[in-house]
């Protein structure tokens, strides 16, 4: 299969052409394994767990088919054209392959620079490359044509890859990458859509692969080229990460020679440590991906992802900065600038988180403008509230100040400084302009329409004085503006939201005093109404009639109050003008004991 294959074409009007030599029935062989790799594991880089799958699903297939390897001693069973009679036979061959590829790749992930986890990385690709051919010669006899064109695009992808990591024959991996793409190309082109989406994810699973073969070869590609394919991730693409890395740090290498400055607001500043240099390189190539990045909602993620690696980039580089502070200690010069680089780094930084969170509410914007339209929400979006839209602006605010502070810190101030500083405030008005108009929007949604109508007017005071002032920045005047106008609108219809709930409150008030009576209703009018539960006895209709909207008289709910005698309260108070009869006479009467003694004679004389 080293031959090229871009001439290779499929005809699908007739379909039962090619299915008339065919003993065994198709094999969807890129969606049976995108498939078991996406459930069981390498969504999330897990190859460990895709190879115990791998080995699991071979002991399944194995007992199925009886074709087991012996119970003592182990017998291998050589798997050829004539063993070849179910389709299953060849579901073992290629998850033979697809295990021994997958440990390869763990142990890429887990190599750490051992020579001898590499020669075993190797040993694994080359036994996934011969199942892999075994695979597509199995296919080609056996299978049909569709079948054996997929089965030689894998086969050609593994020798790719074994070539690729054994980096001895360039010309050859890149002639294996070319055919495999070549087929996945022409298979995208029909089938159903899910068949197509595949392949065309296959195509761009192998681009990263063939520049990097011509890369090797000679062809120069710039050091953003490079990135882009560093930022590309896939299963088929994590044997490539490490070596793109590589080379990535050899360019910066080579760029980090030729750049000793970084400018910033007109300064120029020396760069001597090397492993700065490195990282605000990083950072300033990160800085550009960022860029061209739009800020649709499908590259929200990869744009954030690219900002937190340029916040990895420059807190390196100030790291090296205070590194260097610190062991100049007697250096006056020497401290003076590295404290400017310091302070130029910082500023940098809190430029790229500014960035990033103004992508955050673009993106927070277009999700509530989607949902105040009724629109449908994207899969996995979480509602959008004006709240959220509001922490943001406080975040954006908090940045600005803090960014001003860092500029206006020094004793003596540049105009450049002093020029960066008031755009900065202007920039600050504008973000303190959105905070007010989605906080009114907020108070609004509560139906608190005098605050919002506050708030509304505010954000259009804002939106005003920052819009006659940002002749600095284009874009962002013109969203001031449009701002401006929403304040303006927004204030209109709050106002005339407040005006109409008013006048619903003044005229239910109106229609509740004229139905008030001052007269308590008649002994006449109450004996009116009558109810079932109270006339069981009496033959009358206690329901309306047929059509009628009076509701049936069953029962009063709730229950009327009935009167309850209370229980009598006794005072006793004739006890105390009672006489009671005299009880002297029922004592008994005191005996005197007559004495003989001196003292009793005493006694009786006094």
């Amino acid at each position: 299969m080293d031959t090229p294959m871009s001439d290779v074409t499929l005809d699908s009007s007739t379909p039962d052409a090619s299915m008339t030599d065919a003993t065994l029935p198709s094999i969807p062989v890129l969606q049976l394994i995108k498939s078991a790799q996406a459930q069981h594991g390498l969504r999330n880089g897990d190859y460990q767990r895709y190879r115990r799958y791998c080995t699991a699903r071979l002991a399944r297939l194995y007992k199925s088919l009886n074709f087991t390897h012996g119970k003592g001693k182990y017998v291998k069973k050589p798997i050829t054209e004539a063993t070849v009679t179910n389709v299953r036979y060849l579901h073992i061959v290629l998850y033979l392959a697809e295990r021994a590829w997958s440990y390869a790749t763990e142990l890429k992930q887990a190599n750490g620079g051992s020579s001898r986890k590499r020669m075993h990385l190797i040993r694994r690709l080359a036994k996934a490359a011969r199942w892999g051919d075994l695979f597509s010669q199995l296919c080609t006899s056996k299978a049909d044509p569709r079948t054996a064109l997929e089965a030689a695009a894998y086969a050609a992808y593994m020798r790719g890859s074994l070539l690729l990591e054994r980096e001895d024959d360039w010309d050859k991996a890149l002639r294996n990458f070319k055919n495999a793409r070549s087929v996945y190309e022409e298979l995208g082109k029909y089938g159903d859509v899910e068949n197509q989406v595949l392949c065309r994810q296959r195509v761009e699973e192998l681009d990263p692969s063939i520049r990097y073969c011509k890369h090797r070869m000679g062809d120069v590609i710039q050091g953003s080229d490079l990135l882009d394919l560093s930022n590309q991730d896939g299963p088929g693409l994590d044997l490539l990460q490490s070596k793109l890395q590589v080379v990535i740090e050899e360019a910066r290498l080579k760029q980090a020679v030729t750049v000793t400055e970084l400018e910033w607001l007109g300064t120029k500043l020396p760069v001597n440590n090397e492993k700065t240099r490195m990282c605000i390189l990083k950072g300033q190539e990160m800085e550009k991906d960022a860029k061209e990045l739009s800020s649709d909602l499908l590259t929200t993620e990869k744009v954030l992802a690219t900002y937190d690696k340029i916040f990895i980039a420059y807190q390196d580089a100030k790291r090296h900065i205070r590194d260097d502070l610190e062991r100049a200690v007697s250096t006056e010069d020497v401290k003076v600038e590295l404290t400017l680089l310091d302070k130029a780094v910082s500023s940098i930084l809190l430029q790229r988180t500014i960035e990033r969170n103004l992508v955050l509410v673009s993106t927070a914007k277009a999700r509530l403008t989607r949902q105040q339209q009724g629109l449908r929400e994207e899969r996995g979006e979480k509602p959008a509230k004006p709240e959220d839209l509001v922490r943001l602006y406080d975040i954006l605010i908090q940045n600005v100040s803090d960014l001003i502070d860092l500029t206006t810190s020094a004793r003596e101030q540049k105009a450049s400084e002093v020029t960066f500083a008031k755009e900065l405030e202007v920039k600050r008005e504008a973000f303190q302009a959105g905070r007010c108009f989605y906080l009114a929007q907020s108070y609004s949604v509560a139906s608190k329409y005098p605050e919002a109508y506050v708030l509304f007017k505010r954000s259009e005071q804002r939106a005003d004085a920052a819009a006659k002032k940002l002749s600095f920045d284009k874009d962002l005047r013109k969203e001031v503006e449009q701002l401006r106008e929403r304040s303006r609108g927004e204030a209109s219809l709050v106002h005339a939201r407040a005006v109409a709930d008013d006048s619903k409150a003044h005229e239910s008030l109106q229609k509740g005093v004229a139905g008030m009576k001052l007269k308590e209703q008649s002994q006449a009018s109450k004996e009116e109404t009558r109810f079932l539960v109270d006339n069981l006895e009496t033959y009358e209709a206690f329901i309306g009639a047929t059509g009628s909207k009076e509701p049936a008289r069953i029962a009063q709910i709730p229950p009327p109050f009935q009167s309850v005698p209370c229980r009598p309260i006794v005072l006793d108070t004739a006890l105390s003008s009672l006489e009671f009869p005299s009880l002297q006479g029922r004592l008994k009467k005191k005996i005197e004991k007559k004495s003989s003694s001196f003292f009793g004679l005493w006694n009786r004389k006094s």
